[in-house]
């Protein structure tokens, strides 16, 4: 059960009010075996370094109480032949690089079991969710939203859109932000979502229409660190072999929770208004902060490398003792701190050209998610004559779609993927492409099976087919992508996953204000297929991306290059 709690925030607080006696780490209650295990002796050693190194061990080992800082800042060099545990900085320097205790770490989130990677990940998908079904939870309430504040249907849908823009610009300083290792991603995610659930509050009171777009924006804002970042999360979590299962999983939450919002929202927003669609919102992540704060670990290995090398300072003595991070940071000045949290996720997206492709790409099949979802009032109320708070039922078929397509996309990965690793369990990005490639097929027969079936002589549940279709499209367009931009770009990976987040946000944000206009304009049939031709147009890129990816990605100086 301690495990559960161990470095979680509800961890952090009773530690800081009781000290380390509470939920202690290895090096805090057995330090001469934490350094027995941690300091290995090799032939390569000079004699005079090699003797210094077993001063420290016997020391410690004899009496934790009397270190000798003196003994421990001679040792110039600690050498061990893993990259998990102590090892050399650089010859000369003083520093001792603190990594992990040996390939089987515990405190090493690839290492941990798989029961608590499970709860890891379901919390990550739950904040997910959460969050998510923040953008649509409140269309079931615009036409209240119109009628309450005197204003057009378009303008009534802007809540809808500043709250996606906010989660696009958000994760554009979140992101890199929980990359530094003095943060880490655990604190950010439970203090960006408790200003989410405060700031609920003022969203349901909002006495006029300027006050409630403003916080519709601003928890949007807040909510967006997981939407970007918990790719990075589970990147943690899993060898790059099986990250792929993790994201998956991902994608069905962050799939599910913008089609289950109207159906969660319909029936608060009919019996009570539009207000209900809010408070429903803020007792979901009221529930899902108390559940994190008390069992969310971190998972940024920076971060918990910094965090041991300050307990291994403390108990030594020894001021240096350094994690990579620590000395990596040491290295940089504010300004280059600022500009790796604020300018290197635009920098990313806009100067290398697989990530700007590929985020437009991405862009583009959410901004039809959102527009497509606007077309469910017109086809199921308006020609199929369904109940107002009985049309999230419509999204059904989305929902449906995401969980159907996992068990032969888990085959797939397992059966054909995994072979293609490399004995470093590596994959060469352009080999995510393949299911790419089926998904950028599918979304413009999507478009039109739905607008050429959406007719009074064609029963409901024939669109409602086809609509689980896009979203088994969408599944496999995410996993391929975000797999394939955290594969070509492991060192920026958060950066790299904001900026996919920012970009397809945006096009998400715009495109519902004209949507409702141009399926009325074109009608249901037309504007489809609009949507599918534009789909079409877009197919190529995978495709390309399979075949001369490569080589663009050699080109790149920040692309990883060394996939064999």
């Amino acid at each position: 059960m301690a495990a559960l709690f161990h470095d979680t925030l509800f961890a952090y607080s009773l530690r800081l009010a009781f000290g380390s006696r509470v939920l202690p780490h290895p090096d805090e209650t057995d330090l001469p075996m934490v350094w027995q295990n941690a300091v290995h002796e090799k032939d390569v050693l000079p004699e005079s370094d090699a003797s210094s190194v077993r001063t420290i061990v016997e020391e410690v080992r004899s009496s934790p109480a009397s270190r000798s800082t003196a003994s421990l800042q001679s040792a110039k060099t600690v050498v061990e032949p893993a990259p998990a545990k102590l090892d050399v900085t650089e010859k000369g320097s003083d520093l001792l690089l603190v990594g992990w205790y040996g390939p089987t770490d515990q405190d090493n989130p690839l290492n941990w079991s798989i029961s608590k990677k499970t709860w890891v990940m379901f919390q990550t998908c739950l904040l997910t969710f959460t969050v998510y079904i923040g953008s649509s939870i409140y269309t079931a309430g615009i036409e209240d939203v119109s009628q309450e504040f005197h204003v057009s249907t378009v303008a009534a849908t802007v809540g809808l859109t500043l709250f996606v823009a906010g989660y696009g610009l958000g994760p554009m300083v979140w992101s890199p932000m929980s990359e530094l290792p003095q943060v880490g991603r655990m604190p950010i995610y439970i203090l960006t979502l408790a200003m989410f659930v405060i700031l609920q509050v003022p969203t349901a009171l909002a006495t006029n229409y300027g006050m409630l777009m403003a916080f519709r924006f601003l928890t949007g804002f807040f909510g967006s660190p997981i939407l970007a970042t918990g790719g990075a999360t589970i990147a943690d979590l899993y060898v790059p072999k099986k990250r792929a299962y993790g994201i998956t999983l991902w994608g069905v939450f962050a799939t599910s929770a913008p089609a289950l919002g109207p159906l969660v929202g319909g029936f608060a927003a009919h019996a009570k208004g539009w207000r209900w669609t809010i408070w429903e919102l803020m007792w979901l992540s009221s529930f899902t902060l108390v559940l994190l704060f008390f069992f969310y670990p971190e998972t940024s290995a920076a971060n918990i490398l910094y965090r041991r090398a300050a307990r291994l300072r403390k108990a030594t003595g020894n001021p240096n003792l350094k994690s990579q991070g620590e000395i990596d940071v040491a290295n940089m000045s504010p300004r280059d701190v600022a500009i790796d949290v604020l300018v290197r996720p635009f920098a990313l997206n806009f100067q290398e050209p697989i990530v700007l492709v590929l985020n437009v790409y991405i862009g583009l099949i959410y901004a039809l998610l959102y527009i497509w979802f606007e077309s469910f009032p017109i086809v199921f109320i308006g020609i199929y004559h369904f109940k107002p708070q009985l049309l999230g039922l419509a999204f059904i078929g989305v929902l449906i779609g995401a969980f159907l397509v996992m068990p032969p996309f888990f085959a797939y990965l397992y059966y054909y993927q995994e072979p293609k690793y490399n004995v470093n369990g590596e994959l060469k990005p352009e080999e995510r492409m393949p299911v790419a490639i089926v998904g950028a097929l599918l979304v413009p027969i999507v478009m039109f099976w739905f607008g050429w079936t959406s007719r009074a002589d064609v029963h409901w549940i024939v669109p409602i087919i086809g609509s689980g279709l896009f979203s088994i499209a969408a599944l496999l367009l995410f996993n391929a992508v975000l797999n394939y931009l955290a594969d070509a770009y492991p060192a920026y990976a958060a950066s790299v996953l904001a900026g996919n987040d920012l970009i397809r946000s945006m096009f998400g944000a715009a495109f519902p204000l004209f949507a409702g206009a141009m399926y009325r304009n074109l009608g249901v049939g037309w504007a489809s297929t609009l949507l599918g031709l534009l789909a079409c147009s877009f197919v190529p890129i995978p495709i390309l991306l399979y075949k001369y990816g490569e080589k663009i990605r050699m080109s790149s100086k920040r692309a990883r290059h060394d996939y064999d």
